[in-house]
């Protein structure tokens, strides 16, 4: 079963490298943190009572329902459709995502047979999510698709967690789930400032903000 969840997971990112679609990629987060959540309750060997309650609801209230929600209710205030000018065409985005889940597999192989407690498929999968979030921050000019980037690399972190969960996972979760909440906050207010003084919100307008 949770060979299953880490090759949907996987899944999703290719779908992300491909699709163009502002609401596409919050489906995928919002997939993203079910996923997650099903793997907390299917994997939750050494997790205590307490850190079990935390895990599944951080993955399943926050970021299944809650940030998904804000993230849809921000791209339709603002009129944020899509990524219309990445700067490279999908075809060769999935080709580069591929080529990052390959390198991630063949890392974690090469881990696993250096330290026996490395399991391949969770840290394989999870180090390709965290450079394929970084990829898509660097390739897309939509501010709100940057977020959605790091989030992304916080998913990957979180999944990557999960094989050492047993050390001390209650603070390293709060403190990025605190991290990751002021940066969605910080998002609504910029991108609906941005969006009243250009048509467009992407980072190219930065460079026309002064003091």
């Amino acid at each position: 079963m949770t060979e299953i969840l880490i090759a949907i997971f996987g899944i999703s990112m290719l779908y992300v490298s491909l699709t163009t679609r502002i609401e596409a990629y919050i489906n995928v987060l919002a997939l993203q943190g079910l996923v997650l959540f099903l793997m907390v309750l299917t994997d939750h060997a050494g997790m205590g009572r307490f850190s079990l309650l935390f895990l599944g609801t951080e993955t399943l209230l926050f970021k299944t329902i809650v940030i998904p929600a804000f993230l849809t209710y921000t791209v339709r205030k603002n009129g944020i459709m899509r990524e219309v000018e990445p700067y490279m065409p999908n075809f060769y985005s999935v080709l580069i995502t591929t080529a990052i889940f390959a390198f991630g597999f063949i890392t974690a192989f090469w881990a696993s047979s250096h330290a026996p407690n490395v399991r391949p498929l969770y840290f394989g999968v999870s180090i390709a999510t965290i450079i394929t979030g970084l990829f898509i921050i660097i390739s897309r000019k939509k501010i709100i698709t940057h977020v959605m980037g790091y989030i992304m690399i916080e998913n990957g972190i979180f999944m990557m967690a999960m094989s050492v969960v047993g050390e001390m996972p209650m603070i390293v979760n709060l403190g990025v789930l605190l991290d990751l909440f002021a940066a969605i906050f910080l998002l609504g207010l910029f991108v609906s400032k941005i969006n009243t003084e250009f048509d467009e919100v992407h980072i190219d307008s930065l460079s026309n903000l002064r003091d």
